[in-house]
């Protein structure tokens, strides 16, 4: 998949779906990200778009993981991302207006590239390695490792 991202247009939409209700897990109290994700996908898959990320608000999950940060397909056009664990009071902190929305960027950021065609990255600074906390997102940058880069611009 040959991708280059020397120009890029952006449609910003505050377009509202709804989430379906099967993807709410009473004994768990999260949504099944998968589900919510084919919704997305299916409401916008008629867009002009390479890629299409939504953001919720929920808590996500995918079985046999306590939580995710997001979903995509890979490769694909849809990314899921939530912003529910990203906040720091969700962690007993103080409000950090900068510190959410750098989480926020790399989640989307993560996110996207899987839909471009990358796979989780060894690298733990590369922003595809894979979160398995918030510790690890905060501590990858907001930017793809080389060799990652090469894989995007194959």
């Amino acid at each position: 998949m040959k991708k280059t991202f020397t120009t890029a247009t952006f449609q910003l939409s505050s377009s509202e779906i709804n989430i379906p209700k099967n993807a709410y897990n009473a004994v768990r109290k999260q949504y099944h990200s998968t589900t919510i994700l084919n919704e997305l996908y299916n409401k916008t898959k008629h867009l002009d778009a390479d890629a299409v990320l939504g953001v919720t608000r929920v808590d996500l999950y995918v079985p046999h993981l306590n939580f995710v940060f997001g979903e995509a397909q890979c490769p694909g056009k849809a990314a899921l991302i939530s912003l529910h664990r990203l906040r720091p009071e969700f962690y007993g902190r103080e409000p950090d207006p900068n510190l959410f929305e750098e989480r926020g960027v790399k989640e989307a950021i993560h996110e996207l590239g899987h839909v471009f065609g990358l796979n989780h990255c060894k690298n733990p600074t590369c922003i595809m390695f894979f979160s398995n906390g918030i510790n690890d997102t905060d501590f990858k940058q907001a930017k793809f490792c080389d060799n990652c880069s090469k894989k995007l611009r194959l």
